[in-house]
């Protein structure tokens, strides 16, 4: 009974508490305990390897599953077009202001630091930015090229996607951007990339490896002496190149390197692009990404005190220095560890050039880093604004990019039968709601809570979705006609009980025909919303359901799989609490919850209606829409759903 007696209003609904079973943190330790169970396989999988064979078969088939987890990588045969558009001098170097095509109108920008006296070709270093907005221009960043060109090194510094330069919502005529830059950025164009079965991840790795084929066209750089380093979002970058590209021949990837299961803990999320759809799921983590580079030179760069967790760090090196010592260069594994916060401190900046030149040069440098200092902004720009998008009309980026995706599956769905494409597509919505799954018995808990006001009767119903996952719901029905006899109409939205009043008008009108109306609650929402585990808002940019729908995505799962579960689980528990419905159960949905109850409907056909009210409408449009609405947005992301159908076709198929 809620506090009030026997009548309540519908804010005592919304604010009802669970107070007979703890459902606060089931999310959490459903999707802790199966990354969990797949993170110990995968250190199984690589304990088991004995020789270089083994090793080489393990490099190469995570090679494979990282590119495949991206959707792929672009081709690389385009033409660079590369500029420089002026020079600076230094002291004992200078400075090339270099743009180049990673593919048609994508421009990269970046800084060269090109040592004095050079007379033949030399060692380079491509250095991948974090992700602070002004990237190469930052002087956390300046200061690590200066550290590395000051040791003879050649440094291509360059601007990541919506970084520095690179801006790709920038409008020129307020000379503003209208999606922040950096991780937001990432996040907004990478949660587009999603439902085409790709990865925002995809286009970093590209420019980077069209950026070492940009170093290896310059006479000065000698191929086959081309390092790689990277700091936090940069040292993401620099893991992904480790993973890719075997012309890399030293790396130094800083503050980054840490292991799954210890970051899973610590409480954060991460951007779209350090986000690896199913790879955990496999058994993958960092400790793959240092095996790749067996037995080539590597230097993992940590700080002590990292909010990448340093357990993780010191852990997953310890682990791997045995696949050096397979191919008999067990000290080419080397570690450096600073007492500092999350960065590139100079000390790492120091150890970073002592280990390419010694690994690339063959020498220790002979220069001194006194006096290091970074330059004005806007003397390092490449372009006259500031902004790619400020000096070129034809300048495209993710955005574009998605759109030309989409377009191509567009014209390849096209030529499939319907028929075959609904086979296909329920196969594969199939396996994407319910592999993995652990059904139980409903085991429902039901507490009549009262009347709403004089019309209604309200009762409170909790029962498993699966093993491990509680979902909850509000059945209200007529008051006088209580009957468990009568036909039930299941609501869906956003908030779920904890949002009645602004659909009461409707709960009424409904119940008022002789139906009963089902308020759910689907995992991770209204009543069963969890504990918050990150110090932003629940449903913010990096907040609590952010970060699980990110460590879903690693388990190849999303939330949009997971609810759509927990639709067709409704129909199971409304079928035990009403079973005088003559197989009448339809579906009202309001809001972008509308579609777990659409894909619902093409795979259980109890429902025999289901109505959508401001829904999406397609999510092709989404990705088609320069702008769009965040909020809920990583809950209704199926990783590659359009690859297979859209929301559209569901009229058809119904």
């Amino acid at each position: 009974m809620l506090p009030g007696g026997d009548t309540m209003k519908a804010a005592d609904l919304e604010h009802y508490k669970l107070d007979i079973y703890d459902v606060k943190d089931q999310l959490k330790r459903h999707i802790y305990d199966r990354s969990a169970e797949a993170i110990a396989a995968g250190d199984r999988a690589r304990d088991e390897i004995t020789d270089v064979g083994q090793l080489e078969r393990r490099k190469s088939l995570m090679r494979s599953e990282f590119i495949k987890s991206l959707g792929g990588l672009p081709p690389s045969d385009t033409p660079l077009h590369p500029q420089i558009t002026s020079i600076l001098r230094g002291d004992g170097y200078t400075i090339e202001k270099v743009m180049f095509e990673s593919r048609p109108n994508h421009w990269v920008t970046a800084n060269l630091y090109m040592p004095d006296g050079i007379s033949a070709p030399t060692a380079a270093v491509l250095h991948l930015c974090g992700h602070n907005p002004l990237a190469k221009h930052a002087d956390l960043y300046q200061t690590v090229s200066q550290h590395l060109v000051r040791a003879g090194l050649i440094v291509l510094t360059t601007d990541p996607i919506g970084q520095g330069e690179r801006l790709s919502y920038y409008d020129r005529d307020t000379a503003k951007t209208d999606v922040a830059a950096s991780t937001r950025e990432h996040e907004y164009a990478g949660r587009q990339s999603l439902p085409l079965g790709d990865n925002i991840a995809r286009y970093f790795v590209h420019d980077a490896l069209r950026a070492v084929d940009y170093l290896c066209s310059r006479p000065e750089v000698d191929p086959a002496k081309i390092g790689v380093t990277g700091c936090s979002g940069g040292g993401t970058q620099t893991g992904m190149m480790m993973l890719c590209d075997p012309r890399i021949a030293a790396a130094a990837p800083a503050a980054f390197i840490m292991n799954r299961e210890s970051y899973m803990h610590a409480g954060q999320a991460q951007d779209a692009e350090q986000i690896w759809p199913g790879l955990t799921k496999i058994g993958f983590d960092h400790e793959d990404i240092l095996m790749a580079m067996a037995p080539r030179p590597t230097l993992v760069l940590a700080a002590e005190y990292d909010f990448f967790p340093i357990e993780g760090t010191r852990r997953t090196v310890e682990r791997t220095k045995r696949f050096w010592d397979m191919y008999g260069g067990g000290a080419r594994l080397e570690y450096f560890e600073d007492a500092c916060v999350h960065g590139y401190s100079p000390p790492m900046a120091k150890a970073a050039a002592v280990f390419f030149s010694r690994h690339l040069l063959g020498k220790l440098p002979d220069c001194s880093w006194e006096g290091i200092q970074p330059i004005a902004p806007e003397l390092l720009w490449c372009t006259a604004s500031g902004q790619v998008r400020g000096d070129r009309d034809d300048a495209s980026a993710v955005y574009e990019a998605n759109c030309d995706r989409l377009a191509r599956l567009d014209e390849a769905a096209s030529e499939v039968p319907d028929s075959a494409r609904k086979e296909r597509a329920l196969a594969w919505l199939r396996d994407r709601v319910y592999d993995g799954r652990k059904p139980c018995r409903l085991n429902p808990r039901r507490i009549a809570l009262g009347k709403l006001g004089d019309a209604l009767t309200v009762e409170s119903v909790l029962w498993w979705s699966q093993t491990s996952l509680f979902n909850h719901g509000f059945m209200f029905r007529s008051s006088g006609s209580e009957s468990s006899e009568s036909p039930v109409t299941i609501a869906l939205w956003a908030r779920g009980t904890a949002s009645i009043e602004p659909h009461l008008g409707w709960i009424r009108e409904t119940c008022g025909t002789g139906r009963a109306v089902f308020v759910i609650d689907v995992t991770g929402d209204g009543a069963v919303e969890p504990n918050s585990v990150t110090t932003n808002g629940m449903h913010d940019f990096f907040g609590t359901l952010h970060k699980f729908a990110a460590d879903l995505f690693w388990l190849d799962d999303s939330l949009a799989a997971l609810r759509t579960f927990d639709v067709v689980r409704a129909l199971d528990i409304v079928e035990w609490l009403s079973r005088g419905t003559n197989g009448d159960i339809r579906l009202y949905t309001d809001g972008r919850f509308g579609l777990y109850g659409q894909l619902a409907g093409l795979l259980d056909d109890r429902l025999k209606q289901v109505d959508v009210v401001n829904g999406i409408g397609s999510i092709a449009e989404l990705v088609r829409s320069r702008h769009y609405e965040t909020l809920d947005s990583e809950g209704i992301m199926m990783p590659g759903m359009l690859r297979y159908f859209d929301l559209p076709d569901l009229l058809r198929w119904y």
